[in-house]
């Protein structure tokens, strides 16, 4: 596979066939990002779980302590106070049924987070085929399907974040910007990884931790020591 200058640059730079402790790792990560934007901090790891069976599902959502520096646009299907205490909770798009049609007939989809209220869910589900594949279907078990709108909005806006498996039994979620510095993204590194040990099914067996590994948008992975986990 043929590499970017960069990309084979940062290589170079660390052994990748090492694992190293989370505080040199993030270090190795800002070292290598090197992309002229901020770059996201990704968190992967694979989890010795079967992501086919029902009991074997590790899902969850937490606000991380330092947030994740993204701007996220969120779209509150709600009405009457539900929908007042939304606006007031600082989201950015407010409505009920023309929010619906607006995303159904004019393909509009100009949110990261959509968030309603259990009363909507037959009005949302409605669209559930365009929502579904984009990952914008509300769910109670996400905290997006719920009466307390203004929580969720403010919990959103502070950096709340779902990780869930993948087919591969893998998780991957972001844990901040280059710019938070070393100190927060371990920090929100160490919140991440504490739910998802929190989490564990009751009926997975053997080794839980697989592997772990936190890169940048455009840089390599660099893998974390697993061992004490």
């Amino acid at each position: 596979m043929k590499y970017g200058k960069k990309y084979a640059e940062s290589l170079k730079s660390f052994d990748t066939s090492k694992s190293y402790e989370i505080e040199e790792a993030i270090e190795i990560v800002l070292n290598t990002a090197k992309a002229n934007f901020d770059e996201t901090i990704e968190f992967h790891t694979k989890l010795g779980v079967d992501p086919k069976q029902a009991d074997q599902q590790v899902r969850g959502v937490l606000v991380l302590p330092n947030g994740t520096g993204k701007n996220v646009k969120v779209l509150v299907v709600a009405k009457g106070d539900k929908a007042d205490k939304a606006q007031a909770a600082g989201a950015d798009f407010v409505g009920a049924e023309e929010m619906i049609q607006k995303i159904q007939t004019e393909n509009w989809f100009d949110f990261d987070v959509l968030i309603t209220t259990p009363d909507m869910m037959g009005v949302v589900g409605r669209i559930g085929k365009l929502l579904g594949p984009k990952g914008l279907m509300p769910s109670p078990k996400s905290g997006t399907v719920t009466m307390d709108v203004e929580k969720a909005v403010k919990d959103v806006k502070a950096g709340k974040v779902e990780y869930r498996l993948d087919k591969t039994a893998v998780i991957h979620c972001p844990i901040g910007k280059k710019s938070f510095g070393k100190d927060k993204l371990v920090e929100n590194y160490k919140a991440l990884m504490d739910a998802i040990i929190k989490a564990k099914p009751a009926a997975a067996k053997g080794q839980y931790v697989k592997s772990i590994a936190v890169a940048s948008t455009m840089g390599p992975g660099v893998k974390v020591n697993n061992k004490n986990i």
